[in-house]
């Protein structure tokens, strides 16, 4: 992926060596820990599960430090995610002005094992997610050599995925979509809820894959290997491979994010295509 001596984006906030901190949501960093452990075994995304504690949280302020190691060689992964979300600025800012609209940037949080956020205390166990309330993503960075290592999906082009699918999150938040499947939570089943929540994550693939799209026709970044690479890391974290590595079985009423199969395929059809028009992951699962 030809990333180095692209533009890093500003609006990178670097919390790394500096803690939680603050007051933490349900017993602290532990219990969130507890709580996302039991979540995933029972089939809930930390996205879900950030959702069911946005309304319960206090959290205090954060002091803020701008990321301020664009220079050092031995910081490339931070530069990296840093190259990465000011991509994401420029696609999606074009994408908004032609449509009239202006586009709102999110931050990217860069912490290391726990920090506050307006949705609750987040927790490297999380891996990246996005708050919608404060409208960051979070990531520590030890995520990266998990994603090599236990998921063994490397490359540059695979960590480039990954954040692209909060930022799309994000997108989702501008547009409205984030809030109108939280308002369906109590009024279907757990089963039934799961399904678009599945809508919800493969839209964020479809969208990694249209700013995938838009990034290589303005700056040419990427070689076949590199779309192998993150196509290797959508494969690694579908639920159908998670829950067959973990427990031995499928459960699909319990996938919250979609297989591997489905994951790979939207990424795909938004970088094929870069047309937001061919996004409905909800109409194509039956949903609307």
């Amino acid at each position: 992926m030809r990333w180095r001596g692209e533009r890093q984006s500003d609006n990178v906030e670097d919390r790394r060596g500096m803690g939680g901190g603050g007051k933490a949501v349900v017993g602290g960093g532990l219990g969130v820990v507890v709580i996302v452990i039991v979540g995933l075994l029972m089939g809930k995304s930390p996205m879900t599960i950030i959702g069911d504690v946005m309304n319960n949280n206090p959290s205090g302020t954060t002091t803020q430090q701008p990321y301020s190691n664009a220079a050092d060689p031995n910081d490339t992964t931070g530069q990296l995610v840093s190259m990465v979300l000011a991509s994401t600025e420029e696609v999606w800012s074009d994408i908004f002005r032609q449509a009239d609209a202006a586009y709102q940037k999110p931050k990217l949080v860069l912490f290391t094992g726990s920090t506050e956020t307006q949705c609750g205390q987040g927790h490297q166990a999380m891996g990246p997610f996005y708050c919608p309330a404060d409208s960051k993503v979070y990531i520590d960075l030890s995520f990266c050599t998990e994603l090599r290592d236990k998921f063994r999906a490397p490359g540059d082009a695979a960590i480039a995925y990954v954040i692209a699918h909060e930022v799309g999150h994000h997108i989702q938040n501008l547009m409205g979509t984030s809030d109108k499947v939280q308002s369906m939570r109590g009024r279907l089943s757990e089963a039934q809820y799961n399904k678009y929540s599945v809508a919800l994550e493969l839209q964020a693939d479809f969208y990694a894959g249209v700013w995938a799209n838009r990034a290589q026709q303005a700056r040419n970044i990427f070689d076949q290997a590199d779309i192998e690479a993150a196509l290797r890391a959508a494969n690694a974290i579908g639920d159908d491979k998670l829950q067959k590595e973990g427990q031995g079985y499928v459960v699909p009423d319990a996938f919250t994010h979609g297989t591997s199969a489905q994951r790979m395929e939207w990424f795909m059809k938004g970088y094929k295509t870069g047309d937001l028009n061919q996004g409905n992951t909800f109409r194509a699962l039956g949903l609307n």
